[in-house]
């Protein structure tokens, strides 16, 4: 046992709180020292940041500026601009709506609104979709929230399908993106509203309830109705925002760095083009309020292909492979997001060869 301290604490705990206060120093015991993992603790953040690559922008204004005079790279900043410019509005707008139907809407409305019969519930959680203007990011924690209010997870998993593809700021996103092609709009909507039904009565059908990994209780529930409304704006503007550039600079990488003859080789076969798009949709994990106008720049595949792009994205992207995984589980993950890839692009080349 230790001894007292004059404080009145152990001897043991006295040297646990000296060591904390001190992470600076080398710990004993063979034990590394804490304070190499973050030298500059809390003081950097994303503002910092930002703002040193402002200054190195400024001190190398010359070398940029002639690198970016060449003609690709003209192109490169010409495609990249293009895409941020129509897509950002679109996505602050829709992260904002998000957050407030999400804080201030109560979660136990969504399980009042659905039918008690589990098939029912799965089409009407998936028209329910349309009242949430938001990103995938939102809907994977409201979907667990669902869950862990009750609702069956084959309708919570319908609505987390169909909430980021078919909402009014999506498909308004994809009007302004293909201005000639109305029919994307409808085939955009009626091919998601699809993937969501079926996913979520083959979830009927096939799931387990040992698959699913109930979600721990979100961490915005401790905070005022304000304070969770700007953290969810945050979060959302962060991770989607820091997406939709990635997947501009991909778009304008693919436009630049590919050569023309690789993506028309592509296009030109009816089944590479499909999956081409659709994995390419995988991987670049662009929120669904911006992937039309990544979708309108690739021109050199046919709108069957683009309209797999559209669908895939919001429903199977590695962002949210990694989501899923921790709401859910990596059990439910494994077998959720490549079933949900294969029955999007079956359901998307369906309904291409329909309306497009």
């Amino acid at each position: 046992m230790s001894e007292p301290d004059p404080g009145g604490a152990p001897v043991g705990e006295r040297d646990q709180r000296v060591d904390a206060d001190h992470d600076d120093q080398p710990a004993e015991s063979g034990q590394p020292a804490r304070s190499w993992r973050r030298p500059f603790g809390d003081r950097v953040g994303s503002v910092e940041v930002l703002a040193l690559l402002l200054i190195l922008l400024i001190v190398f204004r010359g070398p940029v500026a002639s690198l970016i005079s060449s003609p690709r790279m003209q192109t490169w900043t010409t495609v990249f601009v293009s895409v941020m410019v129509q897509a950002v509005p679109f996505l602050v707008f829709g992260v904002a709506l998000s957050a407030v139907i999400a804080v201030f809407v109560p979660r136990s409305f969504w399980a009042r609104a659905l039918p008690r019969h589990p098939a029912l519930a799965v089409p009407v959680a998936s028209a329910a979709g349309v009242v949430l203007p938001g990103c995938e990011c939102g809907a994977v924690p409201i979907a667990g929230s669902l869950i862990r209010r009750g609702v069956t997870p084959a309708a919570a998993l319908a609505f987390l399908l169909a909430a980021p593809a078919i909402n009014p700021i999506v498909l308004a996103a994809t009007a302004v993106a293909f201005p000639n092609n109305p029919e994307m709009v409808v085939g955009r909507a009626v091919a998601s509203l699809a993937v969501a039904m079926i996913m979520g009565w083959l979830w009927l059908r096939l799931g387990r309830t040992d698959w699913i990994r109930l979600p721990h209780r979100p961490e915005l529930d401790d905070l005022s109705k304000a304070r969770a409304f700007w953290a969810a704006v945050r979060h959302d503007i962060v991770h989607a925002g820091g997406f939709l550039v990635l997947g501009a600079m991909a778009a304008a990488c693919i436009n630049v760095l590919v050569p023309e003859r690789w993506l028309q080789t592509l296009a030109d076969n009816p089944v590479l083009s499909v999956l081409a798009l659709a994995i390419l949709a995988v991987l670049l994990s662009i929120c669904s309020e911006a992937d039309a106008f990544v979708a309108a720049s690739l021109s050199q595949f046919s709108l069957t292909a683009r309209l797999a792009f559209l669908v895939v994205g919001p429903m199977v992207d590695l962002k949210l492979i990694s989501m899923q995984t921790g709401v859910f589980g990596r059990r439910f993950a494994a077998r959720f997001a490549p079933t949900t890839f294969v029955v999007a692009v079956l359901v998307a080349v369906g309904v291409g060869a329909v309306l497009l």
